[in-house]
């Protein structure tokens, strides 16, 4: 039994939520291991393979089987291969590796499924010409080259769960993974749960399932979010370890069914709400604008609270993270006001919806800077590219000359320039789906139409500067909850400043905390609603000091009413008239 100090709440239901862990590890129970944000969920993952390898590392090696660990980004998986000393007996990697070397010996089946995959079906011709005599997955790009056809990321896991279907394969995957646990379970393909869902779980001869994770915290859009069975044993980690008092009766208030104990209820904290009801003038109407501010209103109300906070002690310079969820407000101080001219919705760059957005801050940017700090291997892992192979100086010098000169158009071009340079160079090689759309934009262009929807937006963020592309990737990689939630794991800062404000095509946080407070409201809108608050839950909770929320939409009653309720007896301030 884990010693506890009576004295700190959070380890007492720590050691709760651990007795219930290893009750199911022992009796092989599946379960659903629920940690809500600064309860430790992956330090429990951990103690979790560590007990195991304690007890059975021995038999497992006997039969030549492991435990596996699924995640979600190559960050947790390289953290979680760390912290149990990459031993052998746990094999650890992402989803989409995990579902490939399970399904990548069945070659026959696969060239058979190749063909009815949604992704292919305008290649179909092109498959049986090739005489295709091989699949493969290396780059996670489609392409046809030498017989192999070579598979995108999307065309794994409906390959993976035709394969379930065949007993001989799902008692394959039983003999050799007798115990299979999930890391951020909310997050993973909706489709690929169902499918172990349907073959796996309750069922005779099958793997221990285990899923770690928090479905509050479930903000990407293919994820499964909450997974329900009924032979699934459910165990609440209550416990928070990050925030301090204030903000965790907050979270309380927030969500009553996962009440958390704080780890010192002495630790100084608070939690301060703004908002801009007062402001007399006229505000926006158009699309999801409605009841912002005007721009420069909006980020006078920014520059105000941000001031009335460094007065009192915060510190904007060193541990104080501005998460933003509102985007015209600071677009043009932060270097990226062009996006929202090109783009219909703001989604398409703030959630990188659009393909050549999320291209350039998951690909290029970061093989650019790994270049420029000649970090050669992680700019080959950037652009998902295994270290090609060198035949002399001349390789050397191609790959050299076209990082260099990208990295000069980076600082004088523009994406039109970046986008060609890539396209001539194939090096670094264009996603599918960036060349797809070059190809649309230029045979529209060829042909003379009038330019619609992604074509369209392609054709104006062709003529932005490189420079405001770094500047999105700046935000994203500093100011936005969803590269926060997965970009460092369980990222936390000393204090937080959340601001709030429409522009969002899938986000209106005044209708979520009215269907907060009126349950009613929400009707046929689960999805809308659950989606609204878990960006929210997600952004509040990041806090460990201190929190403050800044609203710079107009909040009707019902809105109000619900801040009132969830943080009673803090400074709730209506900065409006000073704008």
């Amino acid at each position: 039994m884990i010693e506890v100090a009576q004295t700190n709440p959070a380890e007492v239901a720590a050691a709760a939520a651990w007795e219930a862990l290893k009750t199911c590890l022992d009796d092989g129970s599946s379960f659903v291991f629920e940690a809500g944000a600064g309860a430790g969920k992956t330090y429990s993952l951990i103690a979790a393979l560590r007990h195991i390898l304690k007890d059975r590392a021995r038999e497992l090696q006997r039969a030549h089987q492991q435990v596996a660990c699924i995640t979600y980004t190559n960050v947790a998986r390289d953290m979680i291969i760390a912290q149990t000393d990459g031993d052998p007996v746990i094999y650890c990697d992402t989803t989409h590796a995990f579902a490939w070397m399970l399904i990548s010996p069945f070659q026959k089946r696969l060239r058979e499924l190749v063909c009815t995959l949604p992704g292919w079906a305008d290649r179909v011709e092109e498959l049986d010409a090739a005489n295709i005599t091989a699949v493969g997955y290396a780059l996670g790009r489609r392409s046809i080259e030498d017989g192999r056809a070579n598979l995108h990321h999307n065309d794994i896991f409906p390959m993976f769960i035709e394969l379930v279907q065949s007993a001989k394969f799902r008692n394959g995957v039983a003999s050799r993974f007798p115990i299979i646990l999930v890391d951020e379970y909310q997050d993973t393909n909706a489709e690929l749960i169902e499918c172990l869902k349907d073959q796996f779980i309750g069922k005779p001869q099958v793997p221990q399932l285990g899923f770690f994770g928090d479905h509050w915290q479930k903000i990407y859009g293919d994820g499964c979010g909450s997974i329900v069975h009924e032979a699934l044993k459910r165990i609440d980690k209550k416990a928070n370890f990050r925030s301090s008092k204030p903000i965790v009766d907050s979270l309380n208030l927030i969500r009553p069914e996962l009440a958390q104990a704080v780890k010192d209820p002495a630790a100084p904290g608070e939690v301060q709400v703004f908002h801009t009801n007062g402001w007399g003038g006229k505000r926006l109407t158009a699309n999801h604008w409605q009841g912002s501010l005007p721009a420069l209103e909006a980020a006078r109300a920014f520059k105000n609270v941000r001031a009335r906070l460094e007065s009192e002690g915060w510190d904007f310079a060193g541990d104080t993270k501005v998460l933003m969820l509102t985007h015209r407000a600071l677009a043009t101080e932060m270097g990226y006001s062009s996006m929202r001219t090109v783009f219909e919705f703001s989604d398409s760059f703030t959630r990188k919806a659009n393909e050549v957005i999320a291209y350039f801050h998951e690909h290029l940017e970061p093989a650019a800077r790994a270049y420029l700090a000649k970090r050669f291997g992680k700019m080959f892992e950037a652009i998902d590219a295994e270290r090609p192979v060198m035949n002399g100086p001349a390789d050397k010098a191609r790959w050299s000359d076209a990082m260099r000169r990208l990295c000069e158009l980076r600082g004088t071009g523009t994406v039109g320039g970046v986008i060609a340079h890539l396209s001539s160079t194939g090096l670094p090689i264009l996603s599918d789906a960036v060349v797809r759309q070059e190809k649309a934009l230029s045979d529209a262009l060829a042909r003379g139409e009038a330019l619609t929807g992604r074509v369209k937006e392609l054709h104006a963020l062709h003529a932005v500067s490189y420079q405001e592309i770094i500047a999105l990737c700046e935000y994203l990689d500093g100011h936005s909850p969803f590269e926060t939630k997965h970009g460092v794991k369980g990222d936390q800062f000393e204090n937080v400043l959340v601001v709030f404000g429409r522009g969002w095509n899938e986000y209106d946080f005044n209708l979520y905390l009215k269907m907060a407070g009126n349950p009613g409201l929400i009707g046929t809108r689960t999805e809308d609603y659950e989606r609204y608050r878990n960006l929210f839950y997600v952004a509040v909770s990041r806090p460990k000091r201190r929190l403050a929320l800044l609203f710079t939409h107009l909040l009707e009653p019902g809105a109000v009413a619900t801040l009132a309720k969830w943080f009673p007896g803090q400074a709730t301030r209506d900065i409006g008239p000073a704008l």
